[in-house]
C-alpha cells in the first residue's frame, strides 16, 4: 500500500508518494496543493494520505528549499523502470549537491558513452526530482537544456545550491 502527503515549501507545494519500501513519486514544487493532487493523479487512487510518513522527508525537503545541504539517500521503487532509466538515475544521485555534470558524462559513466540524449530522456522521465538531482545535469557547454519543471525551475534549483547566478541559454 502506498501512502501520500502534500506539503508547503519556501518554494510551494510538493506531494510524495512511496511506501515503507521506498520513494515512488515526488512532484516538482506547484502553485497549490491542487495542483500537486493533479500532477499524482492515479497514482493518489491507490495510496492513503499519511502526512506522518514521509514527515522526515518533507522536513529534508524544505531545509534543502532553505538553501541547506540535505543528504537525499532514501530508498526508491523504481523497479519498474527500464535498467537503463535505473542506471541513470542511480548515476544522477551520485552528483554532489552544488555541482553539475554534463549529459555526456552520465553516459559515460553507465557504459553507453554514445548515449548523451538516451540520457536526457531518462531524465525527462525522472519520477523523483529533487532526490534523483536531474537539475545538476547541463550540457557539454554548461548550458542550462530540458527539465521537466521549466529552465527557469532548473536554474532556481542550480542556483540556490551554488548561492550564485545561473544563466539560462
Amino acid at each position: 500500500m502506498n501512502n501520500y502527503t502534500i506539503f508547503s515549501t519556501k518554494m510551494g507545494w510538493m506531494g510524495v508518494v512511496g511506501s515503507h519500501a521506498g520513494l515512488k513519486r515526488i512532484t516538482l514544487p506547484q502553485a497549490s496543493a491542487e495542483a500537486v493532487r493533479q500532477q499524482l493523479g492515479d497514482l493518489l487512487q491507490s495510496a492513503a494520505q499519511d502526512d506522518q510518513a514521509f514527515s522526515d522527508l518533507a522536513a529534508r525537503i524544505k531545509r534543502y528549499f532553505q538553501g541547506q545541504p540535505v543528504d537525499f539517500s532514501d530508498a526508491l521503487r523504481i523497479d519498474s523502470a527500464s535498467p537503463f532509466y535505473r542506471a541513470v538515475w542511480q548515476t544522477t544521485r551520485s552528483i554532489p549537491y552544488g555541482e553539475t555534470r554534463s549529459y555526456a558524462w552520465v553516459a559515460q559513466q553507465i557504459g553507453r558513452p554514445r548515449a548523451s540524449r538516451a540520457v536526457g530522456r531518462a531524465l525527462g522521465r525522472n519520477p523523483l526530482p529533487i532526490v534523483v538531482p536531474c537539475h545538476r545535469v547541463v550540457g557539454s557547454d554548461g548550458g542550462l537544456c530540458g527539465f521537466g519543471g521549466g529552465l527557469e525551475m532548473k536554474r532556481r534549483l542550480l542556483e540556490l545550491e551554488s548561492r550564485r547566478r545561473v544563466a539560462v541559454a
